[in-house]
């Protein structure tokens, strides 16, 4: 496979995920971004811990979806997010999502 075929598939498969994307944003409440993925969720929960002076967050969240274009099925029953980074938590304002008509 050539540079061009990877670069090509790859420009395929964000596109693809993109729709996927606008179909389910507006089944979910919340956005949560952390250093390593992108997820919609309905429910979460997040702890932030210290030990030893390090502070690290949890984040848990129940029937997500995972924005991956790598991962075969978006979908996920239960997630759980351990990371010394930002987590970045926004609800979703649901007329943000419509469409411009016309």
């Amino acid at each position: 496979m050539s540079a061009e075929d990877l670069e090509k598939y790859e420009t395929e498969m964000e596109l693809k995920l993109y729709r996927e994307y606008r179909d389910v944003v507006g089944l979910f409440k919340y956005v949560i971004e952390t250093e390593r993925r992108f997820y919609l969720t309905n429910q979460y929960e997040m702890q932030v811990h210290s030990v030893q002076g390090e502070v690290f967050f949890e984040v848990s969240m129940a029937d997500a979806w995972v924005w991956d274009m790598y991962r075969p099925a978006r979908f996920v029953k239960q997630v759980r997010v351990l990371t010394f980074k930002d987590v970045n938590i926004e609800e979703l304002n649901k007329s943000d999502l419509d469409l411009p008509s016309g």
